[in-house]
């Protein structure tokens, strides 16, 4: 029988279409990889794939809800829509620190404009912020971010009180939290796809985002990229995405864990490069085979609630 996997993507043109191609001559007749076809959804709809990889569904309410139906039907969805639902910045702070993977130390924030439908009487369990414990605790500066999200929307660093200040006014109603500023050395992005295969990558977010992966940089010192390699899987295995980057920004020689909830991972050959998106193409390939031939339990999320009993 032929296994069929589909591809769930947006306004992206290089990378599924040459993950689609890749699939299929390295796998022949046996698999049909194509974009995910979907209108309306039926209750009694059977799905029509054995794997759907998902990139656009953190944009799109309605296909995550199709996913979630797909999943029920018996379909392998990478990743867990389920899990990618319910997970934040916020939390994977914490299952780093189970891991004894570095994160600055972070604060979440209430809302600084209500969210739709609520009003001041929703909000009386809600104490005051104490402001000046929060700044001592994270020093300035300050990087202020939303706890859902990604691709740099909505981040602000902060130099002092009245910018963050400042900045939590703009915030609108999403929910944020403030970091300490790791002033560092050098910073990567890795991807880390099938819990098991990663590429390091120089990068530097203070650049336009089409020069942020740097193409011509010093070697990296092979202890550096044994941890940036060994915390990278750590954090894909815990929160349980096949798909993912990890960013790490390293201070003093240690890499500290900035953004690893990127499960849509920029793959575009005009902003990573010829050499990357080489390497993301035939290594998603290659994760994607596999799965589709030897899938995986179903599982709501890694292993991070074993690592909290340990940790308790």
């Amino acid at each position: 029988m032929v296994k069929r996997i589909g591809l769930l993507f947006g306004m992206e043109d290089t990378f599924p279409w040459a993950l689609i191609n890749a699939i299929q001559s390295r796998a022949g007749d046996g698999i049909l990889a194509e974009p995910v076809s979907v209108a309306e959804l039926r209750d009694d709809a059977a799905s029509a794939y054995d794997l759907i990889l998902d990139r656009i569904s953190h944009e799109v309410p309605f296909y995550r809800t199709y996913l979630k139906h797909a999943v029920y039907r018996g379909t392998q969805v990478m990743n867990n829509p389920f899990w990618w639902s319910a997970d934040d910045k916020f939390f994977g702070c914490l299952a780093a620190r189970s891991l004894g993977v570095h994160v600055p130390r972070t604060v979440l924030l209430p809302h600084k404009q209500h969210p739709p439908n609520t009003t001041a009487k929703s909000y009386r369990n809600l104490r005051l912020v104490e402001w000046e414990d929060v700044f001592q605790y994270l020093g300035f500066p300050i990087y202020l971010k939303p706890a859902y999200g990604g691709g740099w929307k909505d981040v602000y660093r902060c130099e002092d009180r009245e910018a963050f200040l400042a900045a939590y006014d703009l915030s609108r109603d999403l929910c944020m939290m403030a970091q300490e500023a790791i002033e560092f050395t050098e910073y990567y992005r890795c991807y880390v796809f099938g819990r098991e295969r990663v590429r390091v990558m120089p990068y530097d977010p203070r650049q336009p985002h089409h020069l942020r992966y740097v193409r011509e940089s010093a070697p990296i010192w092979p202890d550096l990229h044994a941890r940036l390699v060994l915390d990278a899987l750590k954090l894909c295995k815990a929160l349980g995405y096949d798909m993912n980057t990890v960013e790490f920004a390293v201070r003093e020689g240690i890499p500290y864990a900035i953004d690893f909830t990127n499960c849509a991972p920029d793959a575009d050959l005009h902003s990573v490069g010829q050499e990357n998106f080489d390497w993301a193409v035939e290594n998603m390939a290659a994760v994607l085979i596999e799965a589709v031939w030897n899938p995986r339990p179903f599982e709501f999320t890694g292993s991070w609630p074993a690592l909290r009993e340990l940790e308790h």
